[in-house]
């Protein structure tokens, strides 16, 4: 007769982690702390979470990392972005910045609603869609090296690129947020925040004469005087003639000062 005793069940014991993780203000895990907090094979952690249908969903089917979805989230499907962003990015081992609209946004600039939380990564990453939450990847190989700050008064940790770095990124992707117009938009209500020697440390660390001689451009049409001849002193003199829009019309008059075709029908005035 078998007098050995019985092993604890362990039914609920991913529902009771989740409540933990909530408790401290955690709203993703990875699989793995669920395993090594609960005690739980692989397995019967897998199954105790399909249980629990729309309190939990996956970032991605090729990952093994979930968010937790409160009530109050489950008609959008997840959590807030910026409250798990940080956790799932520092898990992949994958440096970020939020940026681009995203990043002004962060920062007070909201000409228009945003559908989309657009990331900087150091390689292509696919975007992430769940439920209502879509996340857009952009790739900058010296993502590393471009100032940034931790966003103030966030739930939870995330990196943010400066006012100064946010302005340059807006110009040099401008072609992939709706255009140098939108650009342009979405920039002027971050000049308040903009430092000129920040500035300067913008241009020297991304080192695109290209993409500064069109931010100078911009910035002069907005009327930021101290910022542009900002620009203009580190421009190198040999800078060559670039279109204010790569790949736009051909024939467009020249702005000396920048070295800049006009190409561009928003600032054609």
């Amino acid at each position: 007769m078998d007098q050995s005793i019985p092993k604890p069940r362990k039914v609920g014991k991913a529902n009771a982690f989740l409540d933990q993780r909530l408790g401290l203000g955690r709203v993703a895990f990875p699989l793995a702390d669920l395993l090594k907090e609960a005690g739980l094979s692989v397995t019967a952690a897998r199954n105790q979470l399909l249980r629990l249908k729309n309190r939990v969903t996956r970032v991605s089917p090729r990952h093994q990392f979930f968010l937790i979805v409160s009530p109050e989230h489950r008609a959008v499907g997840a959590p807030p972005v910026a409250w798990w962003l940080h956790d799932y990015l520092q898990w992949l081992g994958e440096p970020y910045y939020l940026a681009l609209q995203s990043a002004a946004s962060s920062l007070g600039s909201n000409p228009q609603a945003l559908q989309v939380t657009q990331v900087m990564t150091k390689i292509s990453r696919r975007a992430i869609e769940i439920g209502r939450i879509r996340i857009q990847f952009f790739m900058k190989r010296t993502m590393e090296q471009t100032p940034t700050q931790p966003l103030a008064s966030a739930f939870a940790p995330l990196q943010v690129s400066t006012p100064e770095a946010t302005a340059f990124d807006l110009i040099r992707y401008a072609r992939r947020i709706g255009g140098i117009g939108r650009a342009a938009e979405t920039l002027a209500p971050l000049l308040p925040l903009m430092r000129p020697a920040e500035l300067q440390r913008v241009l020297k660390i991304e080192d695109e004469p290209a993409t500064a001689q069109r931010l100078g451009f911009v910035l002069e049409k907005l009327k930021a005087v101290d910022l542009a001849k900002v620009v203009e002193n580190w421009l190198p003199s040999n800078s060559i003639v670039v279109p204010l829009v790569p790949g736009g019309r051909g024939s467009a008059p020249e702005i000396k000062r920048w070295r800049i075709l006009n190409n561009a029908g928003e600032f054609e005035r």
